[in-house]
């Protein structure tokens, strides 16, 4: 299995074992995602997907998977995945703003 599935994976598993909600049952809607999605963009929208201090790469998330995305901001949320900041701004997200945010990027193409 390639190394970008695995951390998709591992992270669907622990959220299945502890039983951490899916937002998957919520239909997202793109155009509320967009307004959710405002902070998001600061980092996530950025030209070169580069942090200036200190500087990281911040990931492209403009035409992610969708599920992908849905499981990425729970494990943000639980605890599971760690970034103070992701882990900050997930931690305020109920599963129907995870399900709009997912589906807003996964549509947005490659923002």
């Amino acid at each position: 299995m390639q190394n970008k599935y695995k951390g998709a994976l591992i992270v669907a598993l622990s959220s299945i074992v502890l039983g951490v909600s899916t937002a998957q049952a919520f239909e997202g809607d793109p155009q509320r995602g967009r307004v959710k999605a405002e902070t998001c963009l600061g980092c996530h929208a950025i030209p070169s997907y580069t942090n200036t201090y200190p500087t990281y790469h911040v990931p492209k998330v403009g035409g992610q998977n969708e599920a992908y995305l849905i499981s990425a901001l729970i494990a943000y949320r639980s605890g599971t995945r760690v970034h103070e900041t992701m882990q900050g701004n997930a931690e305020a997200l109920s599963d129907q703003d995870i399900a709009d945010i997912a589906a807003f990027f996964s549509s947005a193409g490659s923002q």
